[in-house]
């Protein structure tokens, strides 16, 4: 549902295709509902539809699915090459890409160093969003031990560092005084007080971004500024498969 431009995989098509249907591969059927979030919006990237396959639906996507792709990838990198070492629930539709220079290596090495570390479930929905679009809604699961994690930390005197814009939200959302698991629409901005976490490791976001609101929001203007000059001095990778950093204000 993309037009071909020349580019790895074309670009995104904001024609309507309400009501079109599309034969996928290994004998799957499409058939696209309406746009997504909702209609009526100045531009529609994302569409609501049914899927018909063979297969259960995450075998028939592990044989045939493909992962989203950014604009700068010139090859087809595997499904791998997306992932975090720690993932173990399918359900996102874009890489948890702050994650994903976290090896296991890394992780026995934090341990070894006294550095506690605690999960929660988030599946990462579209994040290459335009010009100040509000992220989408997005699933999440904050177990009762992740939680009582935290509060042991707090009570130790410790910081709290997530790894990832997305786990922010989740664990503002609980805070927040939502459920420990379901779906959360929480919008982090410099507005509010962020209660969750002390520190966040992330990567690089471009200006105007929701996400960059959100970074905003836990270091302050002054010090992400700083990051940022010192990040472009040095020539950092941006996107999700660049470098990421470490905000501790």
């Amino acid at each position: 549902m993309r037009q071909a431009d020349g580019r790895f995989g074309g670009s995104p098509s904001e024609a309507d295709r309400s009501g079109q249907r599309a034969r996928l591969s290994g004998g799957g059927r499409l058939s696209i509902g309406t746009p997504y979030p909702a209609p009526g919006g100045t531009r529609n990237r994302l569409w609501t539809a049914d899927v018909e396959t063979p297969l259960p639906l995450g075998q028939w996507l592990a044989q045939h699915g493909k992962p989203i792709r950014y604009g700068y990838v010139a090859a087809a990198w595997p499904l791998s090459a997306y992932r975090t070492c720690y993932a173990d629930a399918p359900g996102s539709a874009e890489m948890p890409s702050a994650g994903r220079p976290i090896t296991t290596r890394m992780l026995r090495r934090l341990r070894a160093r006294g550095v506690a570390t605690a999960g929660l479930v988030l599946h990462c929905g579209v994040s290459s969003l335009e010009d100040w679009e509000a992220p989408y809604p997005e699933w999440y699961s904050v177990p009762e031990s992740t939680l009582h994690a935290i509060d042991q930390a707090r009570a130790a005197g410790r910081r709290v560092v997530a790894a990832g814009t997305t786990v922010v939200r989740a664990l503002e959302s609980v805070a927040a005084g939502g459920e420990r698991a379901g779906w959360t629409d929480l919008v982090v901005t410099p507005d509010q007080r962020v209660t969750g976490v002390d520190g966040l490791l992330t990567g690089w976001h471009p200006p105007r971004g929701s996400h960059l609101s959100l970074l905003a929001a836990i270091a302050g203007s002054d010090l992400l500024c700083a990051s940022y000059a010192a990040a472009l001095d040095a020539g950092y990778r941006w996107h999700e498969f660049g470098d990421v950093h470490l905000i501790l204000p």
